[in-house]
């Protein structure tokens, strides 16, 4: 109520990018004052729902439901996130070097549709920043991904080498890493989803997290791959091939789409990736297909479109260990998560399920 009625109206007056750094920059600040991250937790945090626990790739889950990367882009707000419910974040995307990312305007609301049209391209402190962030953690309340990804300068061909830099800076502060090939916003950067290509990558990108477990005595960082709801079902055959042979951890499906389909704000012409209730259907067809095509072998988490319970519950059937949040914050508000959390816990009763784990991949059975 109090997002709806007294802070979306001001966050909407503003420009979007204005609105997601006061954000950030709030929850910044609100992590350092006493008591501020229980009050948080009070309004905003998931109580203990046990059929939403879970472990995946040697982390633990309190339930499902992450914020997706972007809007954390430097790691700032890292135990603001961690007190408004969410069960796991990811960070980034954050490249070797810092880069100021595309020119303004860039970030393009579109109510009517329920969308964002946002062509950033990669704007972020750089991964030595990143570390100094995360290492000045005292603890962690959920998981974070530390999303990867090249410097606007870096021909394709010498792209492994920005992805190498970030996990040997990062290595010691993710708990996980997510390799994005699939931002429309940085040049080529999709060509690197195919082929030769994509296999040159994620054999350098595993080697080094091999090289880095070996050197700190743990195990492997596990290893994700966000990929594009655009691709051919050819091209998307191909690349979930080329993924689960890599050895890779799992699949975060997916990122932003180039297609305009049935959108009818005036915003819809702007340049960019389109996020939000639009892509619900495809990224869980993308799911779907990706599950089917890895026999439920590869873990996969399911990102796009997701504004209630009922459309993380598609995804999860469809095939989504986790799912992630973005858009869907941005017009309803930190409340979403409990929301989601709590209508997936009614949803699973409904269908005799006594246990998250249980409904992924009910699709297919």
């Amino acid at each position: 109520m109090l997002y709806q009625s007294v802070l979306k109206p001001v966050f909407f007056r503003m420009d979007p990018e204005k609105a997601h750094h006061l954000v950030i920059d709030g929850l910044h600040q609100a992590s350092r004052v006493p008591g501020m991250a229980s009050m948080l937790e009070g309004l905003y945090g998931v109580p203990d729902l046990p059929e939403l626990r879970m472990e995946l790739f040697g982390l633990d889950f309190r339930h499902p439901v992450g914020l997706a990367a972007g809007l954390d882009k430097n790691a700032k707000s890292v135990p603001g996130f961690s007190s408004v419910g969410f069960g796991f974040m990811e960070v980034g995307t954050v490249t070797p070097l810092a880069q100021p990312g595309n020119e303004l305007p860039r970030l393009f609301r579109l109510p009517s549709d329920e969308a964002l049209i946002n062509r950033m391209g990669f704007n972020n402190d750089g991964a030595d920043a990143m570390a100094g962030r995360l290492a000045a953690l005292e603890r962690r309340k959920i998981p974070v991904f530390v999303n990867i990804g090249k410097n606007k300068s870096t021909p394709n061909e010498l792209a492994h080498q920005d992805y190498i830099t970030c996990i040997r800076k990062l290595h010691e502060h993710a708990d996980l890493f997510v390799v994005n090939i699939s931002s429309p916003n940085t040049p080529d950067l999709r060509a690197l989803q195919h082929g030769d290509e994509l296999r040159t990558l994620l054999a350098a990108v595993t080697s080094e997290i091999a090289a880095q477990a070996s050197r700190s005595g743990a195990r492997p960082k596990p290893v994700l791959v966000k990929i594009a709801p655009d691709m051919t079902g050819e091209q998307l055959a191909l690349t979930a091939e080329t993924i689960a042979e890599s050895g890779v951890s799992g699949i975060i499906a997916t990122n932003t789409t180039l297609s305009r389909d049935g959108l009818g704000h005036a915003n819809r012409g702007e340049a960019g990736g389109l996020s939000g209730r639009p892509l619900r259907e495809r990224s869980t067809e993308v799911v779907s297909e990706l599950y089917r095509k890895t026999g439920g072998k590869l873990p996969i988490i399911g990102s796009g479109g997701i504004f209630t319970a009922e459309d993380a519950y598609a995804k999860i059937k469809a095939g989504a260990s986790l799912v992630e949040i973005y858009t869907s914050m941005i017009y309803r508000g930190p409340g979403i998560v409990k929301d989601i959390a709590a209508g997936l816990v009614a949803l699973l009763r409904r269908d005799g399920y006594g246990s998250i784990e249980e409904a992924i991949g009910a699709d297919h059975q």
